[in-house]
């Protein structure tokens, strides 16, 4: 590993290279905070399908395309005068320390439950911070993580079930409802419980330590997976897929679960 002078070293070539990219090439010369983002969405979803393939080295890559990003932001900001990369760092050396007082200061806090138990209290205590307990949740999140950044912020307030078993009454409660508007085909009600369904879904998953949106991202790959075999076989034979009948694409099913057991 590097000592933290040659870490520093190298983001300082970083910059350099920046600098000069700013300067000489024209892709990089017209770039904008509104032109980069759509790629710094993506940049993320990359980064994050490498962490969930558990691949170090796309991992160090992609992490290296969001730095990127990060100093090409600040870099903007530098050159409209309002902020620079080093003012980057030091709000967020400020807001790290504030909101470790158990580090930093007198609080005690020997658990990293006590920690998340006191966060929501600091982070209103914040300068220009939260004025409400959600309103730290960004609108933008895709829904599934928004609703676990939700049930986080209101558990750290106290608002959760006793025993985590209890979910499961919401659960059956939420899927029973469901099925009544099911029943009564209303479109916009069905739309109602399906959310509520799912909701009480991920609030079950949290309670049992289980991140609900890589537990789906794992069954995504999955049927990827299979379904990729079903595809393989039915063109190995020659057939077209959409010719097969569903009990042979469910044996091929069975085939391609049997290997991943293997």
């Amino acid at each position: 590993m590097h000592t933290k002078q040659q870490k520093l070293e190298a983001f300082s070539k970083l910059l350099d290279i920046l600098d000069e990219l700013r300067e000489k090439c024209p892709w990089d010369k017209k770039q904008t905070n509104e032109t980069l983002r759509s790629n710094t969405i993506e940049e993320t979803y990359e980064l994050c399908s490498a962490i969930m393939a558990g691949n170090n080295e796309e991992i160090k890559k992609e992490l290296g395309d969001l730095l990127l990003h990060i100093v090409f932001y600040s870099k903007i900001g530098e050159e409209k005068n309002e902020f620079d990369i080093a003012d980057v760092c030091n709000s967020l050396c400020e807001k790290l320390i504030f909101r470790h007082p158990h580090v930093f200061g007198e609080v005690a806090a020997e658990t990293a439950g006590q920690v998340e138990k006191n966060w929501e209290q600091i982070k209103l205590m914040e300068k220009g911070g939260n004025k409400t307990i959600l309103g730290g949740v960004p609108e933008s999140l895709p829904s599934l993580v928004k609703a676990l950044r939700i049930q986080d912020k209101a558990r750290n307030a106290g608002f959760d079930w006793d025993v985590r078993e209890q979910v499961w009454d919401k659960v059956n409660e939420e899927f029973t409802e469901l099925r009544d508007e099911i029943n009564s085909m209303n479109t916009e009600k069905m739309e109602d419980e399906f959310g509520d369904l799912f909701f009480s879904i991920i609030n079950a998953a949290r309670l049992y330590k289980i991140n609900p949106d890589n537990a789906l991202e794992k069954t995504n790959r999955k049927f990827i997976k299979r379904f990729n075999y079903i595809e393989l076989k039915a063109v190995e034979s020659g057939r077209n897929l959409c010719d097969m009948t569903l009990a042979e694409m469910e044996q091929l099913w069975c085939e391609a679960k049997l290997l991943e057991k293997k």
